[in-house]
């Protein structure tokens, strides 16, 4: 099994589902729902079973395979998979099967979730469907794509599922969310696209030059390449550029709030929990091993908007009457934390960093599900509509609690060990990022206490007096995630383990070691008396 084609057979079981739910009749729902589940649980499976063949001691990228696409311009057929793009991967095929699950009733109806209790338009359930495996296989494909010019090609690929469910299965104004989350994403693109073309001539020259005496596109002959720092620093600018409009960060990060309003709260999941991991995997990737010399003379911007987009979206989330834009801002300030860990360039920011992508799309993705699952009961997203809810449906109020502890980061979940590393990484090398950077924890004690005490705590309001507690397919759709965050909490050496290996090779290609202890002058003076 050693040559079997995991990764291209990952990444076209989704599309040949996709492609069969499209065939199945219009009004046999229930099979299309089940069909498009049991696709993603044995892409799931498959994705487990690599994931064990994986040496984390062994070569960086495993899992090979390279075949020529377009020979004449220097373009392949290239996957293959390091620690962080397998754990990635994972995250993703984990949570499309949960994300069915939690839209089994309401991927019907127009508006998502939040549509009227009346009704609105239906839609077509298959259409949905197929949507979402589609997402899949390219949400494998740009994780695992290392061609260049094939990560463009997947990383573009992603905004047509997600445009059209934005758009077709959003709420009120989906038309405006899904143009604008479009537009900024094309945008993005564009600079990226035209950074790509670039790499080509410049890997044709010849090595006395800088290049390679070949065109290409795969990333580790690219890596080896000597840019000339000016040609470097433009190129790294169309890579980040695009890479912080998907992050999200501040300013680029607007598309964001208005998709998480408007979108159907189990695709929103894919789309904060994984889509937007993209920009920070990309940032950790290409921007920092194409163009290192460029990353370390942009750092201390980017370190600058990483702060910022840490305390702005915390600061914003606490003033939020949404329930889904909150959590939105909330991923600016976590995303922030990321960016922050990644652009630290010691070994426990980076570290730190891959695990939080891991961390947040778990936690957030629970958070999410739960709120997906209150606004069905009471058809409303605004925080004021709720209250009391622990008393009419203690495991939604428990569920949602854990969810909402993680994504503040609690010791014992998981995103505490994350947040911690990318602290303690950032503080030894840049102190004033990591000091101000705290100031995030602190904020996200207010914005998630809050909205619970708002929305669970208190006395029981007349609105939510019939809501009912989570039936058994919602338990088996957060009760993973609600497990993998206590447990990553408690041991996420796993986890790392895998991780530590690639960001280590990545430090290296960068030629950055972590800063040497310092020790103070009492010591120095004292440390060695007879």
């Amino acid at each position: 099994m050693s040559d079997f084609p995991w990764l291209s057979v990952l990444i076209g079981l989704p599309l040949v589902g996709a492609f069969l739910v499209a065939l199945l009749p219009r009004e046999r729902e229930t099979l299309v729902k089940q069909f498009a589940l049991g696709v993603s649980l044995v892409v799931g499976v498959l994705a487990l079973v690599m994931a064990a063949r994986f040496d984390a001691d062994g070569a960086r990228f495993q899992f090979d395979e390279k075949y020529w696409w377009i020979k004449e311009f220097g373009v392949h057929w290239a996957l293959g998979v390091d620690g962080v793009a397998l754990v990635l991967i994972v995250l993703s095929v984990i949570l499309v099967p949960l994300v069915i699950l939690a839209s089994w009733n309401e991927s019907d109806r127009s508006g998502g979730v939040d549509a009227p209790a009346e009704g609105g338009t239906r839609r077509s359930v298959k259409t949905y469907m197929a949507l979402l495996l589609s997402l899949e296989a390219a949400m494998i494909g740009v994780f695992a794509a290392t061609d260049v010019f094939l990560f463009y090609v997947f990383f573009e690929a992603m905004l047509i599922p997600v445009y059209f469910i934005i758009g077709y299965y959003g709420g009120a104004q989906r038309s405006y969310a899904a143009v604008k989350f479009l537009l900024y994403s094309l945008f993005g693109g564009l600079l990226m696209l035209v950074a790509v073309i670039w790499l080509y001539p410049l890997s044709s020259k010849p090595a006395s030059e800088g290049g390679l005496g070949h065109g290409t596109f795969m990333f580790d002959e690219l890596s080896k390449m000597n840019i000339d720092p000016t040609t470097a620093r433009w190129l790294f600018l169309g890579f980040f550029i695009a890479f912080a409009i998907k992050a999200p960060m501040v300013p680029v990060h607007t598309w964001l709030p208005d998709a998480a309003q408007q979108s159907p709260a189990g695709a929103l999941v894919l789309i904060v929990g994984v889509l937007d991991k993209v920009g920070t995997y990309g940032m950790l990737r290409f921007c920092l091993e194409l163009f290192p010399g460029a990353a370390k003379w942009a750092t201390p911007v980017v370190l600058g908007f990483a702060v910022l987009s840490i305390i702005y979206g915390a600061v914003l989330a606490i003033g939020q009457v949404d329930l889904k834009r909150l959590i939105a801002y909330t991923s600016v300030s976590h995303f922030g934390f990321i960016v922050l860990g990644i652009f630290a360039m010691t070994s426990q920011g980076q570290s730190g960093a891959a695990l939080y992508m891991v961390n947040h799309g778990f936690s957030t993705g629970a958070l999410f599900l739960v709120v997906g699952f209150m606004i069905v009961r009471r058809r409303s997203a605004r925080i004021g509509d709720y209250g009391g809810v622990q008393k009419v449906a203690p495991v939604l109020a428990g569920t949602f609690l854990v969810a909402g502890l993680s994504g503040l980061s609690l010791p014992g979940l998981s995103p505490f060990v994350s947040e911690f590393l990318v602290l303690v990484g950032t503080f030894s090398r840049y102190r004033w990022a990591a000091v101000l950077a705290v100031s995030g924890v602190v904020l996200a004690a207010i914005y998630i206490l809050w909205m619970y005490q708002r929305t669970m705590g208190g006395p029981k309001t007349p609105a939510v007096e019939g809501m009912k507690d989570l039936t058994a397919r919602e338990k088996w759709t957060v009760a993973p995630l609600i497990a993998i965050i206590v447990a990553m909490g408690f041991f996420p050496q796993p986890v790392l383990h895998v991780i530590n290996p690639s960001v280590k090779q990545t430090l290296a290609r960068i030629d950055r070691h972590d800063p040497a202890p310092k020790i103070t002058g009492n010591v120095a003076e004292n440390g060695a008396r007879p």
